[in-house]
């Protein structure tokens, strides 16, 4: 693979698809993806938000603990930065919709029809 300034890289994937001139772009287009996901997870762990450092303990077992907890950590704190983001979506919209349905009550003009099948008795049958 050729870089913007022309020098040659080159990746290796592991994978059971059987890759084909048809599908070779592709397929490095979603390993070069899958690895950037990746790699800026990690940095972002690493070097920002958790400052995960070299080994932290002696004990095999407490190291292997103490990364899934910050696993658990850096899941539950993306969920939640994006579950506020869409609740305060959602909260605008209600609030439009509120806003929408006030405004058609004051511009909109019912009329008899609006009504009959209001005034007509629901029947219903139990089987």
């Amino acid at each position: 693979m050729k870089t913007e300034d022309g020098k040659s890289k080159e990746y290796v994937f592991i994978t059971d698809i059987k890759i084909t001139k048809k599908n070779v772009e592709r397929l490095i287009a979603a390993g070069r993806s899958r690895l950037k996901i990746e790699n800026q997870g990690f940095n972002e762990q690493k070097n920002n938000r958790y400052n995960i450092e070299h080994a932290n303990s002696q004990n095999y077992t407490a190291m292997k603990n103490h990364y899934l907890l910050v696993q658990i950590t850096d899941i539950i704190r993306q969920l939640f930065e994006k579950g506020s983001s869409i609740l305060k979506a959602l909260k605008k919209t209600a609030k439009e919709k509120s806003s929408n349905l006030l405004e058609s009550f004051r511009t909109r003009i019912l009329t008899d029809e609006d009504f009959t099948h209001l005034s007509k008795p629901i029947q219903v049958r139990f089987t």
